[in-house]
């Protein structure tokens, strides 16, 4: 069974945007093979995504081409430096495709790859610079990719690159979250904050996490030890002396949280607010994630000991990714909205889930 708050309903498959000769020209090559891609071809919103073919990437010596079976949607990714800029800032070509985490089947290797083969089930993040998911194809270094695990179905898989590994490197890796220790989650029913939950339990540590009560039974299961309703109680008024803060929300959370810290305890935020900020505290606390396809491997093993739980919220056919854009505008409960490029499945059961 699919682990989802909600399941979307087919739906119809809007045409491709048709373009004039001298448009089309710049996106498809005549000498290679093209793909089905939604992407940008100006700077915009969800509002700026179009359907149409475009062409499709050659894996590097180093890199893999993945067939994308299922990927994910972030709306922030408008916003991000890493979406409409180069590493050193020159302006990225159009057209700019989304969606940088993603379940599939190997296609092809480069030269230097090993370990991977076609037809290999694989999940993994591939680099911020350059084209994502939201297409039939898409490459990524070997290094940031691990087999998908034989539990999850590649809608689900698809959605646990960037919330695992961002939990796990911010929990495991920044902050040294050890057996015993007692550490405050902010945000723990989304996406990233429900692996953090699950990573910390994992690890033996004690959980407090300021939460509405519409959540409270959904986090408990995820491990939490402590609840606090926001909503009615200031989670400083009772949170004292913790070793870790794990925060997902920031502003002014961020900055109540800074007090709770014991002697010598560490707070982290992925936050996107707090990218770039001004404070060297919130700068030296801010961690962006990196692909890291051993760290997924791991996340994987966790996942098939049911150790971990993926959750997937509302899915969405490729086409309709403007409509999933829309409804992630309106928040979830929990979980991270999915796009299946693939309609259909090997798996029967999965196919009735859709």
């Amino acid at each position: 069974m699919i682990d989802t708050e909600t399941v979307m309903p087919r739906v119809a498959r809007p045409q491709s945007r048709t373009f004039s000769t001298a448009a089309t020209s710049a996106f498809v090559r005549k000498d290679g093979p093209t793909m089905k891609a939604i992407y940008l071809e100006k700077k915009a919103g969800p509002e700026g995504l179009v359907a149409g073919e475009i062409p499709r990437p050659n894996p590097k010596d180093d890199e893999v081409l993945v067939k994308v079976h299922a990927t994910s949607v972030s709306p922030a990714e408008f916003d991000w430096f890493t979406t409409f800029n180069l590493p050193f800032g020159e302006p990225r070509p159009f057209p700019i495709v989304l969606s940088h985490e993603f379940s599939g089947m190997v296609e092809s290797i480069g030269a230097a790859v090993t370990g991977f083969y076609p037809d290999d089930e694989v999940f993994g993040l591939n680099d911020w610079f350059v084209n994502g998911a939201q297409a039939e194809y898409c490459v990524a270094k070997a290094t940031a990719l691990a087999r998908k695990p034989k539990s999850l179905f590649h809608v689900q898989s698809a959605v646990v690159p960037i919330p695992a590994l961002t939990a796990w490197q911010g929990l495991v890796q920044k902050a040294k979250l050890e057996r015993g220790q007692r550490v405050l989650i902010h945000g723990a029913a989304g996406g990233v904050g429900s692996f953090a939950v699950q990573f910390a339990h994992w690890r033996g540590a004690h959980i407090i996490t300021p939460i509405s009560s519409g959540n409270f039974d959904f986090v408990r299961s995820l491990g939490a030890d402590e609840l606090i309703d926001y909503r009615t109680t200031r989670f400083e008024e009772i949170v004292k002396e913790v070793d870790v803060v794990f925060d997902t929300v920031g502003g002014e959370t961020l900055e109540r949280s800074w007090p709770l810290l014991a002697p010598g305890g560490r707070l982290v935020t992925v936050a996107t607010q707090s990218n770039g900020a001004v404070e060297p505290r919130v700068r030296d606390a801010f961690m962006r994630v990196l692909p890291e396809g051993a760290q997924l491997t791991w996340i994987g093993r966790l996942i098939e000991q049911g150790e971990i739980k993926a959750h997937v919220g509302p899915i969405f056919p490729l086409a309709a990714a403007k409509l999933a854009y829309a409804r992630a505008s309106h928040g979830l409960r929990r979980g991270k909205i999915a796009l299946r490029v693939i309609d259909r499945y090997a798996s029967s059961n999965e196919e009735t889930q859709n």
